[in-house]
């Protein structure tokens, strides 16, 4: 893998999540954070997790089907499912675990599911734990999910049918084309899930997501959120009917035989969603943030993809040659990092940007000088990579 340029290592980084951190004693803008809203290291989000410690300690002890739901995590479940507009949300370790607990839950042998080429991770692996028949269609292409339903239907396929996508995809930065995905489901008698995980608090009505921002509540059989992006804690959850969560409480191994989050974190989730609606402005500041970096980067000439939201990669092929414009983003004090094979499709690496809502004007406008200078030097331009076939 190394000798690909696929290599792994972990990187050491003083500062987390904050718009600043310090890398061997390099002071760089942070570009390569999920943070959002800058929620992470919010004075009150620190001090709900610090009480709580002192309150109730640092673990939970058990799974909440051994040791018993606290307070704090029916608190945050009622409150996130008024967040949500939905009848009731469950909660699970990460995004991960819930996502690979879910669709198993909703489908199995015999059944069908269908998710974009381009979902995240979690989502594929939680299709293939199903052992339901698995197929992909084309990314955001709806005519083609619409052929392999109508395809189904031809086939007299009897068991439950169920798509799944991100609302926002993680490493394009691009939106799903929600409404019209969720019209073909309802037409053919099929469930919908959808990942939120990079929309809740950034999209939509106070930030609730793509699925409330396009009013779509109805047609969604279940979403799932993290509360590790925007809001800036740890954890996930998944929100739709009470009978769904009822359901998963009784089915979803990775609720059933994990422990249930620390109660630190469920403070601190809870004083997050105070934050952001008392500060409903945050998600707006972040889009604006986005559109400056997005503009700045495709007036120097940087092919961005379909990035439409905070998440702004610039693609640039090879693996190599992603690996070199990271490293030297680094000596220009900017932290943001390659993405290769197999995150994405070979060909396709690329430097991956989020923008934040804690960035400032200023900053932006320096990251993007210092990156056109390096990609004018590795002469990565939208038209020499795709000349090159990317």
């Amino acid at each position: 893998m190394r000798a690909q340029d696929l290599g792994r290592k972990l990187t050491t980084v003083q500062g987390g999540a904050e718009p600043w951190v310090e890398i061997h004693g390099r002071r760089l803008l942070n570009l390569s954070s999920n943070n959002y809203l800058g929620l992470a290291h919010h004075p009150a989000v620190i001090a709900a997790a610090v009480e709580a410690t002192k309150e109730y300690g640092c673990g939970a002890g058990s799974s909440r089907l051994v040791a018993g739901t606290g307070y704090l995590h029916t608190e945050l479940e009622l409150r996130l499912a008024r967040f949500k507009g939905v009848e009731r949300t469950l909660l699970f370790t990460s995004g991960y675990t819930a996502n690979v607990g879910l669709i198993p839950a909703l489908v199995g042998p015999g059944d069908l599911v269908i998710g974009d080429e381009l979902n995240h991770a979690s989502l594929i692996d939680g299709c293939r734990l199903s052992r339901a028949d698995f197929r992909r269609f084309p990314h955001r292409d709806v005519a083609a999910l619409d052929r392999q339903l109508d395809q189904a239907q031809r086939d007299s396929h009897e068991g439950r049918k169920l798509v799944v996508t991100d609302t926002v995809f993680s490493m394009d930065g691009d939106v799903s084309p929600l409404a019209a995905i969720a019209d073909v489901c309802e037409r053919h008698g099929a469930m919908l899930m959808v990942d939120e995980a990079h929309a809740t608090g950034c999209l939509g009505p106070g930030g609730r997501g793509l699925v409330a921002e396009l009013g779509l509540e109805d047609q969604i059989t279940a979403s799932m959120s993290t509360l590790s992006k925007a809001l800036g804690v740890f954890g996930a959850f998944v929100a739709g009917e009470a009978i769904l969560a009822d359901y998963l409480a009784t089915v979803a191994r990775s609720f059933m035989f994990t422990t249930a989050l620390p109660p630190s974190v469920v403070a601190a989730s809870l004083a997050a969603l105070d934050v952001l609606e008392q500060e409903p402005d945050l998600p707006l500041r972040l889009q604006s943030n986005a559109s400056f970096l997005r503009e700045g980067l495709r007036d120097a000439g940087f092919d961005t993809l379909g990035s439409e939201t905070h998440i702004v990669p610039i693609l640039v092929g090879e693996s190599a040659l992603a690996l070199r414009f990271a490293e030297r983003l680094r000596e220009e004090g900017v932290f943001a990092v390659a993405i290769r094979p197999p995150t994405v499709p070979p060909g396709a690496a690329r430097i991956r940007l989020s923008a934040m809502a804690s960035h400032t004007t200023d900053e932006l406008r320096g990251a993007v000088e210092a990156i056109a200078r390096v990609g004018h030097e590795l002469g990565v331009s939208s038209k020499q990579v795709r000349r090159n076939g990317a």
